[in-house]
């Protein structure tokens, strides 16, 4: 039971990063990809009906991980506590931003809350790639189970660590290149016109430095945690997730250069999957790895609930997941086609 809910957290947060990763790669690129009202108009409207409905993605993971393992959640949440106000302060600028800016119809006004939307985006995206960094790496764990991170110490990954550190910045950033390119081809898929033509164009490059960052973070990632890469062998689900990531990044540079968007949207999507289908097969049963002693690591069975619990939490899941599943298909059913700017005041 511990193993399925263990699955069920990560598809959860797996769902989360790609549907929010997505509008947060789009918000980072807005104001590059649009450079007058109506372009910056057809991003908003292209983001505009999904996401809020991709954050609550974020609620039912932290749902999912408090039913399944609340010990794990507690001390995450403890542990981590300025990192999450400094998310929960980026996910409140990126929604202000959004709402306030065709408020007044004044120049600086609207200027001031795009690049607040941009820079709260790609914040985002690095707190999210700093944080899957600091639990690669390992946390401070102490034997009660708990831990206090400060923003940094000496930059290294050797304790006492910080919630920055040369690796942490390097998954940050890495982070935030793979979502600002998944943004990038949601809106080759999604607009038409100098945005998608300027879209399609950073998507290629940022996908191309992709590839190159790759190697390194793995490499980085192999001297962090030496006992991570070693799992790969034994656990299929790993291979599948890994195989996802290469044929997901064939699919998008296929997708771009025959001008076929959603092809390589698609490929983004499976390439994001399969990367964090990979590293949670390959940390499992570690949820909170404690460096330096290992002995006080938090795995699935240590910070799990009760049996009973599980499966009673199993049976709602079962019946709610499908209902997210139907109404976001039915959301994406209905906002098909070509992102359209809206008039001016009638919208973004």
């Amino acid at each position: 039971m511990f193993e399925l809910w263990f699955g069920i957290v990560a598809v959860m947060f797996t769902a989360y990063v790609v549907l929010d990763g997505y509008d947060l790669g789009a918000g980072a690129l807005h104001l590059v990809v649009a450079r007058t009202g109506d372009e910056r108009r057809q991003v908003l409207a292209a983001v505009g009906p999904f996401w809020d409905a991709n954050e609550v993605w974020l609620l039912a993971a932290g749902g999912a991980l408090f039913v399944g393992f609340p010990r794990v959640l507690a001390a995450g949440l403890s542990g981590f506590y300025l990192a999450i106000f400094l998310v929960i302060w980026t996910l409140i600028l990126r929604a202000v931003a959004i709402e306030f800016r065709s408020h007044v119809g004044d120049v600086l006004w609207r200027a001031f809350w795009d690049a607040v939307f941009s820079l709260a985006s790609a914040a985002l995206a690095i707190l999210w790639g700093a944080a899957i960094g600091n639990v690669i790496r390992g946390l401070p764990l102490g034997a009660d189970g708990w831990f206090a991170l400060p923003l940094f110490t000496t930059f290294g990954t050797t304790p006492p660590v910080g919630i920055l550190d040369w690796y942490t910045v390097l998954t940050g950033v890495f982070a935030l290149v793979a979502l600002v390119g998944h943004g990038a081809v949601f809106l080759t898929w999604r607009t038409d016109g100098p945005v998608h033509d300027r879209s399609r164009r950073i998507a290629a490059a940022l996908f191309a430095v992709l590839v190159l960052l790759w190697p390194a973070v793995t490499i980085a990632t192999q001297i962090v945690n030496p006992v991570l890469f070693p799992n790969l062998a034994g656990r299929w689900m790993a291979w599948l997730g890994l195989v996802a990531a290469i044929a997901g990044i064939v699919a998008v540079f296929a997708g771009l250069r025959r001008d076929r968007g959603l092809t390589a949207f698609l490929g983004s999507s499976a390439w994001i999957v399969g990367m964090l289908v990979a590293t949670a097969a390959c940390l499992y049963p570690v949820m909170l790895r404690a460096v330096p002693d290992a002995a006080y690591s938090i795995t699935a069975a240590a910070g799990g609930n009760s049996a009973g619990g599980l499966r009673s939490a199993l049976g709602w899941w079962i019946v709610g997941f499908p209902i997210a599943i139907a109404y976001f298909v039915i959301l994406f059913r209905v906002h098909r086609g070509k992102a359209v700017a809206a008039a001016e005041g009638q919208g973004y």
